[in-house]
């Protein structure tokens, strides 16, 4: 558990930033993404009223026990298919903070609803439990020369903080909204989650109308892009046998070699940016032995769909190739090849012209942030993208890096930044009960 001396930096690190809390009248890069004179006004509203104000303030204040809790999340471990832990810890914080209706869906995913008025958009707002980390990593949180280190302690702890500062803020405020806001502490994001609990979320809950994912640290793009990806294991079986008795036999784990020497020559498209690469590769017995499986794990990625089709079927077609040539090329060829889909994450988009989009560039720039850019990334938003329901991701405040690694770092450098934007976008999209209507548009109508 996290102790007071470790945490106490925090409270140093964040007076150094308070004047960096920037509540001004300013005006979104127009350069980036153009806006709307509608919902340039509607969002000016929002950020000008009292009580949002407070809340804005409230969250400045409450940031050095949200980084806290950020360090309580960490050290809970949430390897991949194994976020039951966190998850469980995550829903009491959830109903402690005024959701007492939340609960854990049959995907494993940490739901709470916040109810509007009954007559308006439903938003998701939401971040991922799990990390890439395996069981037997340690997560304890060190202070090493002003970092804080530990696996998974940005991404997506980060995110799930802010979700929590954001609930509490809204709930101490007494603020109604015009539509619903779902918050979700969701499974299965990264590698082989395939985006699962997103996945689930969007089966089971049809009417959502619009999607924030809060993912990692360095709050400076927002994605509006999902690169899609198709990951297969192809699988080379044969009978097998004896390097010696059985020599001239045909061999899963020649053709194999040969299907990844044919796809090494592939040359793909830098725009729209497609790759491919070979991850892992397993099979065989033994030294002595004519291979009678082989397998790799392959991984195809484009921001285009047809491009990606493409790809996908230009490696399966050079395996049937590699497999062909191996059966010649011996006096026994039975050597044949399936193709096992592993992941599944699809291409999605969000126009720059969606009001989702123009409310995030907005709330940037009242809060003080320079937008770098619109970007393309494989997140949880890939899933609504897909499905044409305005959808982006933000990261949530602080800086940090070393993501995906053991040495992954945190600083809680305007931190409080992040769920002080997370929380202009809600209540932009969400409307604000007798002062302003939803930005977000319900898709049912």
């Amino acid at each position: 558990m996290i102790i007071d001396e470790r945490a106490r930096p925090l409270l140093c690190l964040l007076t150094m930033f308070v004047a960096c809390l920037l509540l001004g009248s300013a005006h979104a890069q127009q350069d980036v993404v153009p806006i709307e004179e509608d919902v340039d006004s509607t969002f000016q509203q929002v950020s000008a009223n009292n009580q949002v104000q407070t809340m804005l303030q409230r969250i400045l204040e409450t940031e050095p026990e949200n980084i806290r809790e950020q360090f309580r999340l960490t050290e809970i471990p949430a390897p991949p298919f194994k976020e039951q832990a966190r998850a469980e810890y995550y829903l009491k914080q959830m109903q402690a903070r005024g959701l007492p209706d939340a609960y854990i869906d049959t995907e494993g995913n940490v739901i709470g609803i916040r109810k509007g008025i009954g007559d308006g958009p439903t938003f998701l707002i939401a971040a991922h439990l799990d990390t890439v980390f395996p069981e037997g990593v340690d997560t304890t949180v060190e202070l090493r020369a002003g970092r804080y280190y530990a696996p998974g302690i940005g991404d997506d702890t980060r995110g799930l903080a802010v979700l929590l500062s954001l609930i509490s803020a809204l709930n101490e405020s007494g603020l109604n909204t015009v539509g619903d806001i779902m918050f979700a502490g969701n499974v299965g994001e990264e590698g082989r989650g395939d985006l699962r609990g997103i996945k689930a979320i969007f089966r089971d809950h049809p009417n959502i109308d619009g999607f924030v994912s809060v993912d990692g640290v360095r709050l400076r793009r927002i994605t509006t892009g999902g690169t899609g990806s198709r990951r297969f294991e192809f699988h080379f079986k044969g009978p097998g046998g004896h390097s010696f008795g059985a020599f001239g036999m045909a061999s899963a784990i020649h053709a194999m070699g040969r299907a990844i020497a044919k796809i090494s020559e592939f040359e793909t498209p830098s725009y729209p940016k497609t790759t491919f690469t070979v991850g892992t590769v397993e099979g065989g017995t033994s030294v002595n032995s004519i291979a009678a499986d082989g397998i790799f794990a392959i991984d195809l990625r484009s921001n285009d769909r047809e491009e990606l089709a493409l790809l996908e079927q230009k490696a399966k077609d050079a395996a049937n190739a590699a497999v062909a040539e191996e059966n010649a090329r011996w006096n026994n060829g039975q050597i044949s090849v399936e193709f096992n889909l592993i992941g599944d994450r699809p291409v999605g988009k969000t126009p720059t012209e969606s009001a989702i989009v123009q409310v995030a560039a907005l709330a940037f720039d009242k809060i003080g942030i320079e937008l770098q850019e619109l970007s393309i990334s494989s997140t949880d938003s890939n899933v609504p993208m897909s499905l044409g329901i305005p959808a982006i991701t933000i990261a949530g405040g602080g800086n940090g890096g070393g993501v995906h690694s053991p040495g992954e770092w945190f600083i809680p450098i305007n931190s409080h930044l992040g769920p002080q934007t997370a929380l202009l976008i809600t209540l932009a999209l969400a409307g604000i009960d007798g002062f302003t209507e939803p930005l977000l548009e319900e898709l049912g109508d």
